[in-house]
């Protein structure tokens, strides 16, 4: 345990899973009070909960579909309430349709409005919400969770790495829109151990192997940049790339 955000209030959407859970334990490790928010990982958000709450830490789960911006809204006015106002926002929240890359047939209005409307606009609906908390609070931050996909325009699907890359836009565009008072930079990772991979662990160390680094990213590697940017406060707009040497 460090002291490092004491006394500072962290939104984390997806927290109850993968790379959002990392950033929630770590957040609440030094100190933060932490709102774990899940749409549909219940279970899970309640576990990550249980895990920072058992070992002396304050954090609340809530629910909250990011697509639905009256829910946003009714969840930051929620977290507000619980922790007395709220300095960090950390959108993690995101989804994925596993398409084989050149089928654009394969490729349904419902599948881009879907992976839009979480990825994208759901992004968005939690910036615009909590802007009016963290405009009030010296030193607040935005960090998006991103992908390197949005940067070299191969991933899970095509609409998948449009929306990242959509989400590396927004990143900047926020940064200028809510300047000076809040700073809004992008963590992009590569390829990191989450059950994203589960049954695809041979492919995960074929594509280790071809990393600068030989290895995959784990979630707690992800949490630990996003922390950085939180108190980087020379920085704002930033696209981070964390994936091990792959674009080098």
């Amino acid at each position: 345990m460090s002291d490092e955000f004491r006394g500072k209030t962290a939104i984390v959407t997806g927290g109850g899973t993968g790379i959002g859970r990392a950033i929630s334990v770590a957040l609440a490790k030094r100190g933060a009070a932490v709102a774990v928010i899940y749409s549909q990982s219940e279970q899970e958000a309640l576990e990550t909960r249980e895990s920072i709450t058992g070992s002396g830490g304050r954090a609340i789960a809530l629910k909250a579909d990011v697509a639905d911006d009256s829910a946003v809204q009714v969840m930051t006015r929620a977290v507000a309430d619980a922790f007395d106002g709220i300095d960090y926002l950390i959108n993690n929240a995101g989804i994925t349709r596993q398409l084989r890359f050149d089928d654009l047939d394969a490729i349904s209005d419902d599948i881009w409005d879907s992976l839009v409307a979480v990825n994208v606009k759901g992004t968005f609906h939690c910036c615009r919400s909590a802007a009016p908390y963290l405009r009030k609070r010296p030193g607040s931050a935005i960090v998006n969770i991103g992908s390197i996909a949005g940067e070299t325009g191969y991933g899970s699907s095509l609409p998948y790495a449009v929306s990242k890359s959509a989400v590396h836009g927004l990143t900047k565009a926020l940064a200028r829109a809510l300047a000076p008072a809040i700073r809004v930079n992008c963590v992009a990772p590569g390829a990191v151990a989450t059950r994203w991979w589960a049954g695809n662990e041979e492919k995960m160390r074929m594509l280790a192997g071809s990393l600068a680094l030989q290895r995959v990213s784990t979630p707690e590697d992800i949490a630990e940049t996003a922390l950085m940017l939180l108190k980087a406060e020379s920085m704002t707009g930033q696209v981070i790339k964390v994936e091990n040497g792959q674009t080098l």
